[in-house]
């Protein structure tokens, strides 16, 4: 059975590292004891403390199952392996839309990290996808719902 490997910065490693770690530490003490607390009660067929209790350890744990299964297939992206040059992992991208000229700033990184409210953008989304190996002044287009929009890659850090 081959996993998906996971491409992270040094700090996505260290988020996902320190997520692992409270999860197993705080959380599944936190639940254990709101589990205790519950089963006191008494009958469990009619206890909704213990029914929520459980479901949140069933989450905590498979979420533990998760980043241990991503860490195991982690490919660290070091710093020395971003290529300005062309847009990569890592690298801050500016764009411009040709459509209507606004300017978007973009980090490219893998699926893991991606959080496109703080542009984090991962390689496999739309736009990552289409701008994965430009070069400033490269012109992509990306197929949306809307229809096709139109970057030139203005800049890469």
């Amino acid at each position: 059975m081959s996993s998906k490997e996971v491409v992270l910065t040094q700090d996505g490693l260290k988020k996902l590292e320190e997520e692992l770690a409270y999860l197993k530490s705080v959380k599944r003490r936190e639940v254990a004891s709101r589990i205790k607390t519950a089963i006191s009660f008494g009958d469990l067929s009619d206890n909704s403390e213990y029914e929520d209790a459980k479901n949140e350890q069933a989450f905590i744990e498979g979420r533990i199952i998760t980043l241990e299964k991503m860490l195991r297939n982690a490919r660290l992206i070091c710093r020395d392996e971003y290529n300005k040059d062309v847009v990569g992992f890592g690298s801050r991208v500016l764009l411009k839309n040709l459509d209507d000229d606004e300017e978007l700033e973009f980090v490219i990184v893998g699926s893991a990290e991606s959080d496109p409210l703080n542009n984090r953008i991962s390689n496999e989304s739309p736009v990552g996808q289409a701008i994965f190996g430009s070069r400033v002044g490269s012109v992509v287009e990306v197929k949306t719902p809307a229809g096709m929009i139109r970057y030139k890659v203005l800049d890469i850090k």
